[in-house]
């Protein structure tokens, strides 16, 4: 899994925009300007992938015990953040694209009504 493969599948999103908030080499992943996702570029140029994602408090720790790849979110409210460590190769590419998945539906479940329907897409 290469960083071509995470950022298409996570700007393809509905509204999902790309933006650089913090510095150049911090992409963040937005959705109605709340994050879902943080991908250190200068870490991926190393060979050293990551990308940090919202999560179920429960899931987020169940996450951390199973795979050794899987850490709290530096920076990040670690109750509701994880980083996932890609340059193990324990995470595969369907389960990292089901913590996106998760962590974009979470951000939007907390967006307004209003922002939610504008979006046109069926939260569940």
């Amino acid at each position: 899994m290469n960083l071509e493969q995470v950022y298409q599948y996570c700007l393809q999103k509905p509204q999902a925009e790309e933006t650089f908030p913090f510095d150049q080499d911090t992409l963040v992943f937005k959705v109605c300007g709340k994050m879902f996702a943080l991908l250190p570029l200068e870490k991926w140029e190393a060979g050293q992938g990551s990308i940090s994602l919202k999560c179920d408090p429960k899931y987020a720790i169940e996450l951390r015990e199973e795979y050794d790849s899987i850490k709290a979110a530096y920076h990040m409210n670690k109750a509701h953040w994880n980083t996932i460590y890609l340059s193990k190769n324990e995470i595969t590419y369907d389960l990292l694209c089901d913590l996106i998945d998760q962590s974009y539906s979470l951000v939007v479940s907390k967006l307004t009504k209003k922002q939610q329907s504008q979006l046109n897409i069926n939260n569940n």
